[in-house]
């Protein structure tokens, strides 16, 4: 049957927000899973540490150089792995992700020296590449610029979710499980957080539309509905649409640099926040895990507020300025009461907040300028570059903590680089982002 004529219904208003309402809770649950699993064990490693070094003898340069390595093959795999993706579309390629870094994620647990440690964590990088800005690009076959940002929000709540339920779970399991099968509690974190990963990979391949014509829980006057708005959307006369134009626009190599300065700061807390904790004073893996559930819990209200405001004002240059720079103050002041553990986590909370609530309003930007392709490309090199944060942070913070002593001047570090990231997101043209 052909789709009735919008035109003709009286209350389009209705018509949309029934339908829009209807695609976030078909795939925005289910997209949220999957990337706190994909956070999950991206970042475990930093709980493994407790444990880790000690019992491989590794030092804290090689546990940095190996957390930060991971960047170097995502890195590398991003930008052809997004073009991939828009050309086979989501629902294979998201599947072949999570599986592929399921099982190397449960290879961690047997590694036994410094290079089989660099060479698995590079491998992850190159089997995760792509998850992340796919499915930013994903968002963006659905939903208007207008609404993206929360959207964007709702997916990337994920981070700090992985952290409220992650913290407690991973030090229990290396509590609960040490020393079964006579396996340590490490090598159980990465076997049984794997587990996630590889079922939702498999569950993938069924559950995701590749495009709103592809789908089978949409009328034709829904789906008719959405393309119109993506089109009318994507029409602007000054986007780039050219895989090529990506390389050469320097407003692109600008939001590389706004997002490498965000990823500074979330690494340093993924990565060593566990560290932090514990330096304040707490000793127990159970109650290091529990205690990091409180500013990932801040984040997460944190990122829907801004994210939701952003969206309500259509201003989004002083939503990330301002809570970039929060994200900073918060990391300085750990440091300053790093001896206490209430003060401590009191600051972590609003560094963590300020951080995580800077990213659902930032991804709202590339497609402020960049439309097909050149959308693949586009978000796949920002987030790579972005991403080389990853290995850049931790493996300054792990450098200077053997050098020092202390992991605060690695936190001096990553807090300059959030004041400098909400320096730079102000150069961005206020017409062109505030949508």
């Amino acid at each position: 049957m052909s789709a009735i004529p919008l035109s003709t219904i009286s209350d389009r208003e209705s018509l949309e927000n029934r339908t829009y309402a209807k695609v976030t809770l078909r795939l925005l649950p289910f997209l949220f899973i999957c990337y706190v699993a994909a956070y999950l064990d991206r970042v475990n490693v930093g709980f493994a540490k407790l444990q880790m070094l000690n019992d491989l003898q590794f030092s804290e340069t090689v546990y940095g150089l190996g957390a930060g390595i991971f960047f170097i093959g995502y890195f590398l795999f991003e930008v052809p792995s997004n073009i991939i993706m828009h050309r086979v579309g989501a629902r294979v390629w998201i599947a072949r992700i999570m599986i592929t870094w399921s099982v190397l994620s449960a290879a961690t647990m047997f590694v036994t020296s410094p290079t089989m440690f660099y060479v698995i964590r590079f491998l992850l990088g190159v089997a995760e590449a792509g998850f992340f800005p796919g499915i930013v690009l994903y968002l963006t076959y659905w939903f208007p610029s207008s609404r993206r940002g929360r959207m964007n929000a709702l997916f990337m709540i994920g981070i700090p979710i992985a952290g409220v339920v992650g913290g407690p779970l991973s030090g229990w399991i290396m509590n609960y499980f040490a020393g079964a099968n006579g396996w340590h509690g490490w090598q159980w974190l990465f076997l049984l957080e794997a587990i996630p990963s590889l079922v939702l990979g498999i569950i993938t391949l069924f559950y995701l539309p590749n495009t709103i014509r592809a789908s089978t829980w949409l009328s034709d006057n829904e789906k008719q509905l959405l393309e119109e708005n993506i089109a009318q959307d994507g029409g602007g006369a000054n986007k780039s649409h050219s895989v090529a134009s990506v390389f050469s626009n320097p407003k692109v190599w600008l939001m590389a640099a706004i997002y490498f300065c965000c990823m500074m700061g979330l690494y340093g807390i993924s990565f060593y926040l566990p560290t932090l904790v514990k330096a304040s004073g707490v000793k127990d893996a159970l109650d290091v895990g529990l205690l990091t559930a409180i500013p990932y819990t801040c984040g997460v209200i944190a990122t829907l507020l801004v994210a939701r405001s952003a969206d309500r004002m259509r201003e989004r240059r002083w939503h990330f300025a301002i809570a970039s720079a929060l994200g900073g103050l918060g990391l300085f002041l750990s440091t300053v009461y790093g001896d206490n553990v209430v003060l401590a986590l009191m600051a972590l909370s609003l560094g963590t907040a300020g951080m995580l609530s800077t990213m659902p309003v930032f991804w709202t930007y590339p497609s402020a300028i960049l439309s097909g392709a050149a959308a693949a490309a586009g978000i796949g090199l920002i987030n790579s570059v972005g991403n080389l944060a990853g290995f850049v942070s931790p493996s300054i913070v792990g450098w200077l903590k053997d050098v020092t002593g202390s992991t605060n001047a690695g936190m001096y570090f990553v807090a300059g680089a959030l004041v400098i990231g909400a320096g730079l997101a102000l150069l961005q043209p206020r017409a062109l982002v505030n949508k």
